[in-house]
């Protein structure tokens, strides 16, 4: 009970390093498609080195049971971004191309947000990068608790600005595997465009608040200096910084920097992609020597986490050894890389494995800065940090839940009941498994657990009674 006071009072008032009193910033570093098995620290990958990446895992604590509320960009957003499930509030599917143009379509706005919170608990608070939760005035980023915003509004953006002049180009169509080459610049390799539809940047442009941009520099890059030029000028009082990278999404766009430090991978399709992490690695690595430089890792709590799993096929971004990847709850869908930083708050080195969920970010956050869920939306996070400094011995959730239309699961403890429609498959059945012998949900083992799979059924049929129907998009829930 005292370490336990003890921690609450440190966490109060965090004494920074300048000698004052004051709240701990919080940064939100989020990649977009990336697979669980991509980072050196997961311990899978061998041919793309992430030292950056793997040094903040190394300063703070790597969760390998870290999990997003859905399989996709849009919702797992407004799941994080608000601290709950998004099914609560109908917030199910994913708003493409046009749709994201549809005043109907976005994160409803009795919704209260992570930067509306914290801005009312006095912090600073800003946006850079993809948005994906409306691209209508009324879901802008600007009236939804961001004081900041630089970045685009909806699913993707191209890395560089059309037209492409001097770049390699890949582009796979229906009827072209490959498209025309040219010798200098970047390269571009996607499956998105096919002659007959509208390109990411459509009616999407970069926008700095409200006013429209043309960067010709690389987008992760641009994203990374403005991230960096929001720290510097917000050091001097508690800031939340939001840095949602669209990296590694396709389309798959790299420079010629980053693709000579892979000319060794032969498939041009896996050094793109490469490239590509390469490029967001040593983003992350810039925003860690700013915050550094700053004198500010102390003063500071950071999370590092993917917004879904790869979509292996397109981005060849490997879910190993978990099966699935985006747009499935199966492990590959919805567990990330997912790690927290805070120097001297956060033991530094820890691989914790109890299932903990993007929605805990929030319930941390609030919880450092003092800041409450105003209204009456209940959070369904929790503050990590006892259970993390060991003031807590329990798991931190007894069951989480996802839904996607008819595809359902929950987890409880080391169990997982799933119900997932596959391609080509006929009528999808619930499987159960134990991810701790069997994370790569190989073996379905509700014929031979039936009480099991009916108590989990049960659990899972109570909480979908709580959550409601899709607002827009996709069939109605079963």
């Amino acid at each position: 009970m005292k370490s336990l006071f003890c921690f609450l009072a440190a966490v109060l008032l965090v004494v920074s390093a300048h000698g004052a009193e004051r709240k701990p910033n919080i940064i939100v570093l989020f990649a977009d498609d990336l697979g669980y098995g991509e980072l050196g620290c997961q311990g899978m990958s061998k041919d793309i080195p992430t030292p950056h990446i793997d040094a903040l895992a190394r300063g703070g604590t790597r969760f390998t049971s870290g999990y997003v509320t859905a399989p996709f960009c849009s919702a797992s957003r407004a799941g994080m971004l608000t601290g709950r499930y998004q099914t609560r509030f109908g917030h199910e599917y994913n708003p493409i191309g046009k749709q994201n143009l549809d005043p109907a379509i976005g994160l409803p706005v009795q919704e209260k947000t992570m930067g509306d919170r914290l801005k009312a608990a006095g912090y600073r608070t800003g946006l850079v990068g993809k948005w994906h939760l409306g691209g209508t005035e009324k879901y802008l980023p600007q009236n939804r608790g961001f004081d900041e915003f630089y970045g685009f509004l909806h699913e993707g953006h191209f890395y560089v600005p059309p037209p492409y002049d001097g770049a390699l180009t890949f582009l796979r169509t229906n009827s072209l595997p490959f498209g025309e080459r040219m010798t200098n610049g970047p390269v571009i390799w996607s499956n998105h465009l096919r002659g007959n539809e509208p390109p990411y940047d459509e009616d999407n442009p970069l926008l700095r608040g409200a006013k429209e941009l043309v960067e010709p520099q690389y987008l992760t890059e641009v994203l990374t200096h403005e991230a960096t030029g929001f720290i510097e000028r917000n050091q001097k009082q508690p800031f939340f910084l939001y840095l949602a990278y669209n990296a590694v999404h396709s389309p798959m766009q790299a420079t010629p920097k980053y693709l000579k430090r892979f000319a060794h991978i032969e498939d041009v399709h896996r050094r793109i992609f490469a490239a590509m992490l390469a490029a967001l690695d040593d983003s992350v690595g810039e925003v860690m020597a700013k915050v550094k430089a700053l004198n500010l890792e102390e003063d500071t709590l950071i999370f590092f986490l993917s917004d879904n799993g790869g979509p292996t096929q397109e981005l060849t971004s490997s879910n190993a050894p978990l099966r699935g990847g985006k747009g499935q709850l199966f492990e590959g869908g919805i567990r990330v890389p997912f790690m927290a930083q805070w120097k001297g708050m956060i033991p530094a080195g820890k691989v914790y494995e109890q299932p903990v969920i993007s929605l805990d970010i929030q319930a941390t956050s609030l919880a450092v800065a003092q800041a409450t869920a105003t209204g009456e939306s209940k959070l369904d996070g929790v503050n990590l940090l006892p259970f993390l400094r060991g003031e807590k011995a329990s798991a931190p959730h007894e069951l989480l839940f996802w839904r996607v239309g008819g595809n359902v699961t929950v987890r409880s403890g080391d169990w997982k009941l799933v119900r997932q429609q596959e391609r080509g498959g006929g009528k999808p059945e619930f499987q159960l498994y134990n991810l701790a012998k069997d994370i790569g949900e190989t073996l379905d083992l509700k014929a031979t657990e039936p009480k099991r799979a009916a108590s989990l059924l049960k659990q899972l049929e109570t909480l979908n009674d709580e959550m409601i129907e899709p607002v827009w998009g996709g069939p109605k829930k079963k």
